[in-house]
């Protein structure tokens, strides 16, 4: 019996555009280059497995000018090893070989190879949403823009039955952000619908408890980086006397000592984005990590396309979680892959019965 193969490995290139300029702290997003990473076996070419390499702008360590080469290069190095057909050696694998600081290319390369070792049929991992279709409740997201343009769409995700809204701050007047909360706040209780809140670090550690107050008076769940990663020392402080939970995002990136992190802040919540943190192996450690100390985490996307997309739910629901997760990016763009992932009434569910169009 072989335990080993030598796959080939190619990339495809795609430019999506997305169907509306995407507001963040960090700029507003119109486009989004994502890479397809092919992985298949030049005796058996008919199985073929798919990843995604998808590095964010301002964001992603891997961000970089230089970033095609680099992808090229490192597989055509990959297609003269060798590889275990079990997934946890395949893990340890990337993890051993692949440099730290390219971490959507290792998410990609997980991805394509644990496809291609489960028959190259999208399915990543054993779990209940891609071999049971079990739903997993997400929350809806609302993107930053003028007052209007927010209005919309939170007036647009009640009406699909979402019961957890998260609304992206730091970009308009923060009266008018608080004024948007206190419009949903007066036609749903926190029982029906579950805020949350973004800052994307937008708030200066001397504003930012007096922010966190005001924005208490809602019942929000929690805030996501409220102040810019890095201000370790600041942002203990404020897990410590904040009057709502605050999760860490930006502040997972690009950080080897997971557990200093942790022990250091000891925040409520982390948000795990598998292509910023390192892909699923890196992901399975922080939530190991998180749930020794009583830190709760959710995943959420890096609006990746369908292909890391599914990759990230398959892993979320490995865990089998009842807490929204960040997963409704796949109606962003105009030029997605077709795929069976759907959106509905707050889940995103996985549909069998409709094939995936082909990233050649």
């Amino acid at each position: 019996m072989v335990n080993t193969v030598q796959l080939q490995f190619s990339y495809r290139k795609r430019t999506l555009i997305f169907r509306f300029d995407a507001g963040t702290s960090r700029g507003v997003l119109k486009t989004r280059d994502v890479y397809w990473i092919k992985a298949l076996d030049p005796k058996n070419p008919n199985i073929m497995g798919w990843g995604e390499a998808a590095p964010l702008v301002q964001l992603s360590p891997d961000y970089r000018e230089d970033f095609e080469v680099i992808l090229g290069n490192l597989l055509e190095k990959l297609s003269l090893e060798s590889w275990d057909l079990d997934p946890k050696s395949v893990l340890l694998k990337l993890k051993e070989i692949l440099p730290f600081e390219l971490p959507s290319i290792r998410f990609g390369l997980e991805t394509a190879i644990l496809d291609w070792i489960n028959g190259g049929k999208k399915r990543i991992l054993a779990n209940g949403f891609f071999d049971k279709q079990k739903p997993i409740p997400i929350n809806g997201l609302i993107w930053m823009g003028d007052r209007d343009f927010m209005l919309e769409q939170i007036d647009q995700k009640l009406k699909d039955g979402f019961s957890c809204i998260k609304m992206k701050i730091g970009a308009i007047d923060f009266e008018q952000e608080t004024a948007l909360l206190g419009y949903i706040r007066a036609k749903f209780s926190p029982e029906q619908i579950i805020l949350r809140v973004d800052a994307n670090g937008a708030f200066s550690p001397t504003e930012a408890l007096a922010k966190l107050e005001k924005l208490a008076e809602f019942d929000i769940q929690s805030i996501e980086q409220p102040i810019p990663a890095g201000n370790w020392a600041a942002m203990r402080t404020l897990c410590q006397v904040t009057p709502l939970d605050i999760a860490l995002d930006e502040e997972l990136i690009a950080v080897r000592n997971k557990e200093e992190l942790l022990d250091e802040i000891r925040p409520q919540h982390i948000i795990l984005k598998p292509t910023l943190v390192g892909g699923i192996f890196e992901t399975q450690e922080w939530i190991k990590l998180a749930e020794e100390r009583g830190i709760g985490w959710w995943m959420t996307s890096a609006l990746e396309s369908n292909i890391g997309l599914n990759a990230i739910s398959q892993l979320a629901s490995t865990f089998d979680s009842n807490i929204p997760q960040g997963l409704g990016t796949g109606k962003l763009y105009h030029n997605n892959l077709e795929s069976p992932l759907k959106i509905q009434s707050g889940f995103i569910r996985y549909h069998p019965e409709i094939g995936w169009q082909n990233p050649s």
